[in-house]
């Protein structure tokens, strides 16, 4: 099996504090991952790593068989998908959903004076088709309530066929309904082997996607746990990792923490 990341001892060092320490991290094609852990435990960080925005302080980073360091990266990150808040605030308000996918074959946010024949039209179509926007494609992304603003930055990312897909914390800030959405577009995803290798970081186990093959969890820069996710999130890491007693269940691919009851809560 191809590994797409291959991290050994990767550190990153910024204004003499540690953002992660001797991170040893691989991801094989066709695995579905889940980053987790508190607060300012280096989960963003990983990804900007992952997706090529950030070169480590010490160790070794190889991203689709590019060392990081030795390669292009402007090269290396067409072929890498990447949602999150930063290029969200870059999108034009006044883009309708079909241009902002559509553009992405050219690495632009505003549809310009460029052109586009008509195979990359039909597959922005048939992407916007696929993650439920459909019917808003001649919508403005302004319109948009901000669960169909995270698909549409999806199905965008998803518009130059990318060989590695990485989301920093897709759900934050969607209403319970805009979740479930977003999750049933990324199951969906999960599912499909033709897809990518997908890595999504986020807050709250309710939010991984019923699919997700393995975790990786974080706390203080470090690595707490990895490996096959049902081996991972279990009651005693995330106790660990968050530093109150917890209990993790699962119930058909979805997972849901609560506060464990113990004697001194009874």
């Amino acid at each position: 099996m191809a590994e797409v990341v291959h991290l050994a001892d990767v550190s990153i060092r910024r204004g003499g504090a540690w953002l992660l320490k001797d991170v040893t991290w691989v991801v094989n094609e066709g695995q579905r991952w889940v980053i987790i852990g508190p607060n300012g435990a280096g989960k963003s960080t990983l990804l900007r790593i992952a997706s090529a925005q950030m070169h480590p302080t010490t160790g070794i980073a190889v991203i689709l068989d590019e060392f990081l360091g030795l390669t292009n990266v402007f090269d290396l990150r067409t072929r890498i998908g990447l949602v999150g808040a930063g290029f969200a605030d870059t999108i034009p308000a006044g883009e309708k959903i079909s241009d902002l996918v559509l553009t992405a074959s050219w690495g632009v946010a505003g549809r310009g004076s460029e052109r586009y024949d008509a195979a990359d039209v039909a597959r922005a179509e048939f992407i916007i088709d696929s993650v439920g926007l459909g019917t808003f494609a001649h919508r403005t992304y302004a319109t948009l309530s901000d669960g169909e603003r995270k698909r549409a930055q999806i199905a965008r990312a998803l518009m130059t066929d990318p060989e590695l897909l990485l989301l920093d914390e897709p759900a934050a800030g969607l209403d319970l309904g805009g979740r479930e959405q977003l999750l049933a577009t990324l199951s969906q995803m999960a599912a499909d082997p033709d897809a990518g290798t997908l890595v999504m970081v986020t807050h709250h186990v309710e939010e991984i996607p019923p699919g997700t093959t393995h975790a990786l969890v974080l706390a203080n820069g470090q690595v707490h746990s990895q490996g096959p996710i049902e081996r991972v999130l279990t009651s005693q890491v995330l106790s660990d990792v968050y530093g109150v007693p917890l209990a993790i269940t699962v119930n058909q691919g979805r997972w849901s923490a609560r506060a464990a009851q113990t004697p001194e809560t009874i």
